[in-house]
């Protein structure tokens, strides 16, 4: 289960023999890394192994990144006594084997999305080349099918959406464009469910694509062609009815089954699952299993994004210190550094170590040959590969490395500084030198992953920037980070209720918190909302939140807020408020951005001119005052994707279709002989929503597609029986003909828009946003609640629109990082700050203007009014380092010589300016 497939324990394994049946790897070794139709890739060892027949040799186990091979481990059952569980399992990819229809297993040609991932990845079976199993040829020619293995009812296969799919199949298709861009890729589909964060954009990057389709139409794989092992697909289209077309290469695009263990799991723990193998979800609060104690987080909750995997993960974890308050940090044991060694009068003994990446940079880069270069470099006294440098293992080696050879400078040729920075710093301070002695040079990013096509040009390249790091680490000096106190209270902007839970579970785990909101009453939009789609009372919870809020001591509720002013740092903020209970200044540690998102007013289809035509909030609210006009009506149209997924707004609302279908099935229990038509676009009911889609065409109500080239057209009118109806007319593009339906009511799937006060917040806080308007978080992925300002969270809908469970998920979430960060008595600041020589501060103020962080201020010294650096606010983006006349600002860590010495090193030769001059010369030369 722990495999990566990498084929690391395949390049190292000394044995060696002839194996006929073993066509996928280079080399047959007693370790194989097979690429299976059948299973996902992983490494085999066979009967050949050294330490199998003699117990000897346990090089595999050694090199294994993934701790996946373990030859003398032996069966241990191990008790432990805890006082919470996370339930966090996993989910299996779906084999189609188990559908003959596939013929996967049976067409050489015929992979999985999973298969195909490997194929793409640079440590497959093919070192990320994309070749047919049948030949190792590259194919012209792909084709994907998208829900293999979801929104089905036939056995073995599953009725819900994965949620995943549409997604990663771009993703591919992009990928493959990049490896071969002649490659023709046919995407067969039903919906494009595009429903996150930016995927709308991501899905209009692959569809614009030379030669690559996008085809809405169920098709069927009917064989294979005997010699060229090629794939024939047969598929009906509206234009030329049935057609068949030859494909080198065919993706299934499989979606994602619950763990295979999953009822011994249940089972186990004493847990309810439903009927899709899954978690139990209790709406209210997802984390939450039949038992006490036991929390579900990730994809066991559901079929889930990396994105919702994280903050479930953070959210299950702040659930666990709620339950589990009263014993933190009694088991806390505080990590305990070496002394720091004074380095600063020794000359530079610089240090260089070359990352394989696994595969990502040597089957590009030649690492030997950078490792090579690298020894002759000035001050560079060592030099070494790494498979992954960032391995447990290998960090230890650079330590041992530091200490055997006395280095001073440590060069990591690797990957991108954001990543993983922070952890080589940890490894040079358990060296017992300054994490400031380290420089990265990217050679992956900037060099491998860009130029895969150009493996000489890239060496080159990867010696070029490494040779400007070792300049650069020759100037690096020791500096000091400081400890900040962290204040224990929290603010929460925004009582809706993403707000309100955010709080409550913070206020559960001993901390003060402050709840500013904007209006009158707390609720926000959730006010305005009395069921979901699933059944849950929204009215009752939030009743109950509101109610828990009030009650809880801990809490500090500001009604009619206005936020004037935020000031400080993380650990250390204070924000100026104005409100029913005065103006106050409000200490504390950290702030959570819970404002919410507005409903788009919209301008079309003659809203705010007929009082038939609503939005679908609108109508939700009328079906639950049981508004006798609507429900007495005899025909009702929506239509969806109003005011979004346009130039405007160009991104998907994702609660909109299910809105609409739990408004249908409801107006359907009310009257089933109501006609009810959604004009749609694509049916975005990802998830466990996919069954109430399926449910209201089963009871009737017809879904209708339209383009956006070709938008459904509204005016009031009269039926043929002479009653006032509104004719809406929209083109089937099943049948190839308008029709016109006679609504008594029209209902519009408004879009969800930023709030109004996004951009002023914003700027009180110093956080970006997106380019829809809503909140920027710090990683897409791996930071999906954090901000890139330190000690700024964020959750609900104020980050992008999302359902309510989706919304308590976040809320929890984010109180899960902010716990982390009131947990700590302090931070720590960085280092790399700016500082000013008041020798040659000439008081200009043009720091002061540049800064965006307010940390430059002036102040008086005994030579008069001079500019000062606050470290604590400053981030160190050098901004004002660059605006200073006069040079009297110091960026530390990116002083003025490090770069200079970085530049001058971009050459070999003689210098740039010696060579602009030549070229300067040779150019007047040429002129006269």
């Amino acid at each position: 289960m722990d495999c990566t497939g990498c084929g690391t324990c395949v390049k190292y394994c000394p044995v060696e023999y002839p194996d006929p049946f073993n066509q996928n790897i280079s080399k047959n070794k007693a370790v194989h890394v097979y690429f299976s139709q059948a299973i996902p890739l992983v490494a085999y060892i066979d009967e050949t192994c050294l330490y199998l027949k003699e117990k000897k040799c346990l090089v595999c186990e050694s090199v294994c990144q993934a701790d996946a091979i373990r030859l003398n481990q032996s069966p241990e059952k191990v008790q432990l006594n805890v006082g919470a569980v996370i339930l966090s399992s996993g989910i299996k990819p779906f084999n189609p084997a188990v559908r003959s229809e596939y013929h996967y297993g049976v067409f050489e040609n015929v992979v999985t999305s999973m298969d195909y991932e490997r194929l793409l990845s640079s440590t497959g079976p093919y070192q990320g080349e994309v070749l047919r199993t049948s030949d190792q040829k590259h194919p012209k020619k792909i084709a994907w099918i998208q829900c293999v293995g979801s929104r089905r009812v036939t056995p073995e296969e599953n009725s819900y959406c994965s949620g995943v799919c549409c997604t990663y199949t771009q993703k591919q298709v992009i990928l493959t464009k990049d490896h071969e861009p002649d490659t023709e890729c046919t995407i067969f589909h039903n919906d494009i469910r595009a429903y996150g964060k930016d995927f709308e954009r991501y899905f209009q990057r692959a569809e614009a694509l030379p030669g690559v389709r996008f085809l809405r139409t169920y098709p069927t794989i009917v064989r294979e062609i005997e010699g060229s092992k090629d794939v024939v697909i047969r598929y009906a289209t509206t234009d030329d009815g049935v057609k068949e077309e030859t494909f080198d290469m065919v993706v299934l695009s499989v979606g994602l089954n619950p763990p295979l263990n999953n009822k011994e799991l249940a089972d186990r723990f004493g847990i309810t699952l439903n009927h899709h193998g899954f978690n139990q979800t209790i709406d209210e609060n997802p984390m939450l299993t039949s038992r006490p104690g036991v929390f579900a987080s990730g994809a066991f909750q559901g079929p889930t994004d990396i994105p919702e995997s994280v903050f479930t993960a953070s959210a299950a974890g702040s659930q666990c210190g709620t339950l589990l308050d009263y014993r933190r940090g009694d088991l806390a044991i505080e990590r305990v550094y070496p002394e720091e060694r004074d380095l600063a009068k020794q000359a530079p003994r610089i240090g260089v170590f070359v990352c394989h990446c696994g595969a990502n940079i040597s089957s590009v880069v030649s690492v030997p040959s950078s490792v090579e270069y690298s020894l002759s470099l000035p001050n560079v006294v060592y030099a070494q590969e790494q498979l992954f440098s960032c391995a447990t293992n290998s960090a230890q080696e650079i330590t041992d490395k530091i200490q055997e050879k006395k280095l001073n400078r440590v060069v990591i040729a690797a990957c991108s500084p954001r990543t993983l920075e922070p952890l080589f710093r940890d490894t040079l301070r358990e060296a017992g030198i300054n994490p400031y002695y380290l420089e990265m040079a990217n050679i992956r990013e900037h060099c491998s992953w860009v130029h895969s096509k150009q493996k000489e040009e890239a060496t080159a390249k990867a010696k070029d920037i490494i040779r400007m790091s070792v300049a650069r680490a020759n100037y690096l000096a020791p500096l000091k980070e400081f400890d900040l106190p962290v204040h224990k209270d929290a603010l929460v902007v925004g009582g809706g209720l993403a707000g309100m839970t955010c709080a409550l579970s913070i206020a559960a785990q001993g901390h003060t918190v402050h709840l500013v909101e904007k209006s009158d009453a707390l609720g926000g939009m959730a006010r305005r909302i009395h069921s979901t789609l699933e059944g849950m009372d929204v009215k009752a919870h939030l009743d109950g939140l509101i109610r828990d809020v009030y009650q809880n001591p801990q809490i500090y509720v500001y009604h009619n807020a206005d936020i004037l002013d935020v000031a400080g740092y993380v650990g250390n903020f204070v924000t100026t408020v104005k409100s029913d209970k005065g103006k106050q200044e409000i200490p504390h540690g950290a702030a959570i951005i819970a404002i919410g998102a507005d409903v788009y007013t919209p301008t079309e289809y003659l809203y705010g001119q007929d009082d038939r035509v609503m939005t679908h909030l609108e109508m939700g609210e009328r079906i639950a005052a049981g508004d006798e006009k609507l429900l007495a009506a005899d025909h009702v149209v929506m239509i969806q994707c109003v005011g979004c997924r346009n130039t405007d707004r160009n991104y998907c609302s994702r609660v909109c279709c299910g809105h609409s279908i739990k408004n249908a099935l409801k107006l359907k229990a009310a009257k089933p002989e109501m006609d009810i038509d959604i004009l749609f676009r694509d049916v975005r009911t990802y998830g466990f929503r996919e069954d109430y889609y399926r449910e209201a065409a089963d009871k009737g109500v017809r879904f209708i597609r339209w383009t956006p080239e070709d938008k459904p057209e509204v005016e009031a009118g009269v039926n043929e029986e002479g009653r006032e109806v509104i004719k809406v007319t929209v083109t089937d593009p099943v049948l190839g003909q308008r029709l016109e339906l006679s609504a008594d009511i029209l209902a519009l799937a408004a879009a969800m828009i930023p709030a109004e006060s996004t951009n002023e917040i914003a700027g009180l806080y110093k956080v970006t946003l997106s380019p829809d308007g809503f909140y920027k978080e710090a990683h897409v992925k791996l930071r999906p609640v954090e901000f890139a300002t330190d000690g700024v969270y964020l959750c609900g809908t104020a980050h992008y629109p999302k359902h309510i469970q989706e919304t308590i998920n976040q809320a929890y979430g984010a109180a899960g990082r902010v716990l982390t960060l009131l947990s700590h008595e302090t931070v720590v600041a960085s280092g790399a700050v700016c500082e000013v020589t008041d020798e040659n501060c000439i008081s200009c103020g043009a720091c002061i203007t540049a800064c965006t962080y307010d940390a430059i201020s002036f102040r008086e010294t005994p030579m008069g009014r001079k500019a000062w650096v606050n470290p604590v606010l400053c981030k160190g983006d050098g901004l004002c380092n660059a605006k200073c006349p006069t040079n009297a600002i110091v960026l530390k860590h990116f002083t003025n010589e490090a770069l200079q010495g970085q530049i001058d090193a971009t050459v070999i030769g003689p210098s740039i300016l010696e060579q602009i001059d030549a070229a300067a010369m040779e150019a007047a030369m040429e002129t006269h």
